[in-house]
């Protein structure tokens, strides 16, 4: 960086440009990236790899684990979005919270794993949406109340 002498010198300095964060390949020795999904209280631990297109969460087919349609589809979404259906094989761990937001959370690692495996994807899925958290959780409940907001009956007696 150039000496600044004076104010003037220093309206004539040009900040240096920030450069854009460089997104790489992350793998670990096998050859397959790893990601973690969360959604409301679930947690994923999920694995990218190249494949046929399998998908097994909790060593079951996604199919049997996730039986509404509804559910597997909100898995399939980055797959799909990325255009990489029947190229990776899929591998999740999941615990917590309910089936809604278990799937929640394998979307949301699938996504992240990648972005790892393959860095170029990373502007489709995070104009997906797919790489955001969604960070709603259920509010607690207070003390003085039935449940989080709802009070108790009134009663004028």
């Amino acid at each position: 960086m150039a000496e600044l002498s004076s104010l003037a010198d220093l309206g004539a300095a040009k900040p240096a440009a920030a450069a854009a964060p460089v997104h790489v390949q992350k793998l670990d020795k096998s050859g397959r990236a790893y990601a973690t999904g969360k959604r409301k209280d679930a947690i994923a631990r999920v694995w990218v790899k190249p494949g046929s297109g399998k998908i097994v969460v909790n060593e079951k087919d996604f199919n049997s684990y996730f039986a509404r349609p509804v559910l597997q589809m909100i898995l399939k979404q980055p797959i799909i979005a990325a255009n990489r259906d029947g190229q990776f094989d899929i591998i999740a761990t999941v615990t917590g919270g309910g089936l809604s937001g278990q799937a929640g959370a394998v979307r949301h690692g699938i996504s992240k794993a990648l972005t790892y495996y393959e860095p170029g994807l990373r502007s489709v899925l995070k104009k997906g949406g797919f790489l955001t958290r969604d960070s709603r959780t259920v509010e607690r409940k207070k003390y003085g109340k039935a449940k989080a907001r709802r009070s108790f009956q009134f009663s004028k007696r």
